[in-house]
């Protein structure tokens, strides 16, 4: 076991070996939980054991040596860290400390919220991109720098002139000279479309936002900057002295910028107290996924300049600010196996089998590596260290191999220990070829419902929810049924008794009559949640009732072409053929007959004619809770009557019907100027 002064100087080495990844090579090598690790490890030894604190240490200074490409500019005023809270009993020592330093005990207001006698905060999203300063002479800006090593940074005024969103000179009356502090950073959906371009183009591709958003302001070529979408938000300027109107809050200073012209955080607010604090770190929490870039975290500044003032700074990061980061979204693990599973479609899906690790709020062991071309894009390995991902509710996923932790054959080879992934040629379930068109990346099993991998997801499907709702036919009896080869179709659970289910675990007297009573009770259903349980390759909810509606019964969208299925709302070539194909297997007709022969019903009619209606075209989204109306029902009342409901508020909304507790979406609605309705007011456009 290491003594204190190893462990820190090998906690140094480790530390500056990947801020010089992170800062100057743009090719991060662990997650930021990881590093954020690291360093906490390092400071807490030098706490301890202040004998062992060194000048050149990394906790001492940010970030990383300027490159030698760019000219160098030195801060006027160090461009400083942030120290980092974690729990929420960081935050309330935090808090306490504030309250302590500024002399609340001694009778001190100003500053406080009156009523609850509390400090009040500027509190604003942390963005996960690259800190920069930009310099405005008489409102014109002049130059720009990153934050280097916090007290030297690298010219790139070139490169931020390209950034859109930077304003090449303030609006109104900005002061003579003014160093406008913030972050470039790169929105998520720019991230995709530009990864999309190397890929086309056979380049590397960027590992998350942050690094695209680095390496693309760090370009030689200003052209090629200014081709990759970067954005812009402040979060400060270098010295409130300068500011003309001299601003007594935080608050009030950003306000100012804003006026500017200089791009701000719509999420800042001002609270009181350490509740408040958490409470918007909750409420930030539940909108990061849903906000267009990333953020890690939240940043908490001491509204009162005056107080900031008399905080004042440790070494590397300020008294009277703190980041309070969010629970890491990546994390580091090794990849055990590699498995290949089979889809409702043959789609066959390599999944990475890991060693456990708490990512996101769970505990992770498998994670999506999407198709073969992905695995050797990333060149994924059995034995390999991995950063992988989690945000939200998405599917955890490989992002990036640490190549340098590969395991090799021996300590003088550089022979890997294990061989690049290969998908089978077979069907790991059912021994059937495997097909891959040239123009898919996704590799399937030629094997249909004859691979019990395809059955038991088709089954799943068919009495999913949303399709035919068959309450009580799960995962676990499904799999049961399938192996002991008593269901083969979708038809065949219809035709299930007592006697077949008795011999199944966990399937009770009650259990049973309880399930074949829920199965007879589907026997009755719609047209569109009949076509969507079909399973149609390409086809979704949304087009079933699209199809249901259009065509009015079966037989007649069962005998359409493609010409005839391209003339509904958003079916394109792709999906008419995947129809057509559909239909013309005699196997899915011959289910779809039995199905109807076991009293699988509903009601028919004749195509529908276009109806003039105040909600064809027009676009909802729907949030919060309505007094009367389920979810569900109120989107099957705008697609009836040929409106449709998106999940997200934008420029093309045309209503957000609210109900109680609305969230984020309400508040877009209103910045847009979106028409709001209650259940109230929906329903009578509705009538109408």
């Amino acid at each position: 076991m290491p003594g204190p002064a190893e462990r820190a100087a090998f906690l140094r080495g480790e530390i500056e070996h990947h801020n010089h990844a992170y800062y100057v090579l743009d090719a991060p090598t662990i997650p930021d939980a990881a590093y954020d690790a690291l360093f906490r490890e390092l400071q807490d030894i030098e706490t301890r054991h202040p004998e062992l604190c060194t000048a050149d240490s990394p906790t001492t200074r940010v970030g990383g040596k300027p490159l030698p490409q760019f000219a160098q500019v030195a801060h006027a005023v160090p461009m400083l860290s942030l120290n980092n809270a974690f729990t929420e009993e960081d935050v309330v020592a935090f808090d306490r400390r504030c309250r302590e330093a500024v002399g609340l005990n001694a009778g001190l207001t100003e500053g406080l919220n009156a009523d609850q006698h509390e400090i009040d905060y500027a509190v604003e999203p942390k963005f996960d991109g690259l800190a920069i300063s930009l310099r405005y002479e008489d409102g014109v800006f002049v130059q720009g720098a990153t934050r280097g090593d916090g007290s030297t940074g690298e010219d790139v005024t070139q490169n931020l002139r390209t950034v859109r969103t930077i304003p090449l000179r303030l609006t109104g009356r900005p002061p003579a000279l003014i160093e406008v502090r913030g972050e470039v950073l790169m929105f998520r959906q720019d991230f995709e479309n530009l990864n999309a371009r190397q890929r086309q183009a056979g380049e590397k591709e960027f590992v998350n936002p942050r690094n695209a958003a680095a390496g693309s302001l760090r370009q030689l070529d200003s052209r090629v900057t200014a081709a990759r979408s970067l954005r812009f938000f402040a979060y400060g300027v270098a010295d409130t002295t300068t500011v003309s109107l001299a601003p007594t809050f935080q608050g009030e200073l950003m306000q100012l910028l804003a006026d500017w012209g200089v791009p701000v955080a719509n999420e800042r607010e001002i609270v009181s107290g350490a509740r408040g604090l958490l409470d918007y770190y909750r409420r930030l929490g539940e909108m990061r996924d849903r906000m267009p870039y990333d953020i890690d975290g939240v940043v908490y500044k001491v509204d009162s300049l005056a107080w900031q003032g008399k905080l004042g700074f440790v070494s590397r990061a300020p008294r009277f600010a703190i980041a309070h980061k969010f629970p890491a979204q990546e994390a580091l693990t090794t990849v055990e196996a590699i498995e290949v599973q089979v889809g409702r479609t043959g789609a066959l899906t390599p999944v990475a089998r890991l060693a456990p690790v708490f990512v996101g709020g769970v505990t992770v062991t498998n994670a999506t590596l999407h198709n073969e071309d992905e695995v050797r894009r990333k060149d994924v390995r059995v034995g390999d260290t991995v950063i992988v991902r989690r945000a939200g509710d998405v599917i955890p996923e490989v992002v990036a191999v640490v190549a340098e932790r590969r395991p090799r054959r021996d300590l003088f080879s550089d022979d890997a220990l294990q061989p690049p992934f290969a998908l089978p040629t077979t069907c790991p379930v059912c021994g059937a070829v495997i097909e891959k068109p040239a123009d898919e990346a996704i590799a399937r099993c030629t094997g249909g419902l004859f691979c019990p991998a395809q059955r038991k997801q088709s089954l799943l499907h068919f009495a999913s929810r949303r399709a035919l709702d068959i309450e009580g036919l799960g995962d676990k009896l499904v799999e049961q049924l399938v192996d002991q080869d008593i269901v083969k179709t979708p038809a065949d659970v219809f035709v299930l008794d007592a006697a077949c289910l008795a011999n199944l675990d966990r399937m009770a007297e009650k259990s049973a009559t309880n399930l074949l009573a829920a199965i007879d009770k589907r026997r009755a259903t719609t047209l569109a949640r009949f076509i969507f349980a079909l399973g149609i390759r390409n086809v979704g909810e949304a087009t079933a009732k699209d199809l249901a509606r259009q065509f009015g019964n079966l037989d007649t969208l069962m005998a359409a072409d493609e010409s005839r299925l391209q003339q509904v709302p958003d079916v394109g070539p792709v999906v008419a053929a995947s129809i057509v194909r559909f239909f013309a297997e005699p196997h899915n007709v011959a289910v779809i007959a039995q199905l109807r022969a076991a009293g699988v019903h509903w009601p028919e009619g004749e195509p529908s004619a276009a109806v003039a209606s105040p909600l064809s075209g027009k676009t909802f989204v729907l949030t919060g809770t309505l007094p009367t109306l389920t979810r569900e029902a109120a989107k099957e009342l705008i697609e009836e009557r040929g409106g449709k409901v998106a999940g997200s508020v934008s420029k093309k909304t045309d209503f957000v019907v609210a109900g109680s507790e609305a969230g984020s979406k309400l508040d877009k609605a209103r910045q847009l100027g979106v028409t709001i309705l209650d259940e109230t007011q929906f329903l009578e456009l509705i009538r109408s």
